[in-house]
């Protein structure tokens, strides 16, 4: 039997956007070195509705954020002056490290015109000795991500390794993520040799040792569990896992390993010492439960 199973709950993280909100878990915080993960969409978009759905500038500290679309397009600027449009198949790692803000928005009309948004964010704390590290960011095309593909089952490999396949995206500690796309009837053995293993259907149902689980559930197996599903339909997941990292304290968008450090994250963000996207700078998300305007532009990145 799997050690937990987790089902989706529904989260705001804007006006007009709702997402599944998976990890963190009360009983269960993270999977390997993964801290959160969000599901959003399929979403219909509309014109109107669009601007509404847009995630302003906000923080980041100790963790990397990892993006990654089934359908739609976002477009991601954050401090160090990126502007990337992200696509589906594509990923966005975004390393916070000491002190980044970014925001995601909805800008293409065929988009708003009424297509469709569906997406997955993950965070991946950092180990201890890179929680300070510089910020940066990484776009890769799905040409430049492994692919494996045979009778039932197609996956691409989006971070670390597992399969035989092994990711260029840069990663701090070990782990695996990859999008499976299974067919009916057919038999996937989720990853072994990593402390920690989880599997989250987007889409469709899976079996286990003759149980059944179903859309927005996350299922995390023991430690060198065998185990083996079964998709009952054309299912969509994401495989993850990987090494722990150790504790982690999470509050609001920033991880780290000490509780003061996130206090003084909340100071820096309120006085400005994270720098806003310099083309993003007009609105932003304060502190939650703060109501606070910046009386200068901001300066420029932590130090």
């Amino acid at each position: 039997m799997p050690e937990i199973v987790i089902d989706a709950r529904k989260a705001s993280i804007g006006p007009g956007l709702m997402v599944n909100r998976i990890l963190p878990f009360r009983m269960r915080r993270m999977v390997g070195p993964f801290i959160f993960m969000d599901h959003a969409g399929p979403i219909g978009l509309t014109a109107d509705k669009g601007p509404d759905m847009d995630v302003l500038p906000h923080p980041h500290i100790g963790l990397s954020t990892v993006s990654y679309l089934f359908k739609g397009k976002v477009t991601h600027r954050d401090s160090l002056g990126v502007q990337q449009v992200i696509e589906p198949g594509e990923v966005n790692w975004m390393t916070a490290g000491r002190g980044i803000a970014h925001s995601e928005r909805f800008e293409d009309p065929a988009i708003l015109a009424g297509g469709q948004l569906e997406m997955i964010q993950t965070w991946v704390a950092l180990p201890e000795k890179d929680e300070e590290a510089d910020p940066s960011f990484f776009n890769y095309e799905k040409d430049r991500l492994p692919v494996f593909e045979e009778k039932g089952v197609w996956m691409r490999q989006i971070a670390g390794e597992a399969y035989g396949l092994k990711s260029n995206v840069p990663i701090h500690s070990p782990l695996f993520y990859l999008h499976v796309e299974l067919q009916a009837g057919h038999i996937l053995e989720i990853p072994n040799g990593y402390e920690e293993r989880g599997i989250y259907i987007a889409k469709g149902s899976l079996e286990h040792k003759g149980h059944f689980y179903t859309t927005n559930q996350l299922i995390v197996f023991r430690k060198n569990e065998e185990a083996a599903v079964i998709a009952r339909e054309a299912t969509t997941v994401m495989l993850l896992g990987g090494e722990p990292v150790g504790e982690r304290f999470i509050w609001w968008n920033f991880v780290s390993s000490r509780k003061e450090r996130i206090e003084q994250a909340k100071e820096d963000w309120k006085q400005g010492r994270i720098a806003l996207p310099p083309d993003d700078q007009e609105v932003f998300i304060p502190l939650p439960d703060e109501k606070f305007k910046r009386k200068d532009p901001p300066p420029g990145a932590l130090s």
